[in-house]
């Protein structure tokens, strides 16, 4: 799954916390529901748009929709708000 956040060099976005704090709450809250990695990098350049992107790599969809549905989101979805007031865009990537 991707997860992008949309702006531009103006946009509040606490890179630091969505690292360190964001990425393991994120990994702790939905490991036990077949999370695989999470990790989050910031386009370079004129970033199309974008200011951040995570790459949330569930065994497979399943997976992705226990953790989604799992109590723990709420969680995580309330320490986005302290990163920005950005909405999230989730988009699910399958493999070729």
């Amino acid at each position: 799954m991707l997860v992008t956040y949309a702006g531009d060099e103006r946009t509040p976005f606490d890179r630091d916390h969505w690292i360190d704090v964001h990425f393991p709450l994120v990994r702790e809250s939905w490991g036990p529901y077949g999370l695989v990695s999470a990790a989050g990098f910031f386009p370079q350049g004129d970033g199309a748009g974008l200011i951040a992107v995570g790459v949330v790599h569930f065994r497979d969809e399943a997976a992705m929709e226990a953790a989604l549905q799992a109590p723990e989101t709420a969680r995580i979805m309330a320490d986005v708000a302290i990163v920005t007031a950005v909405q999230p865009q989730r988009s699910v990537v399958q493999p070729l």
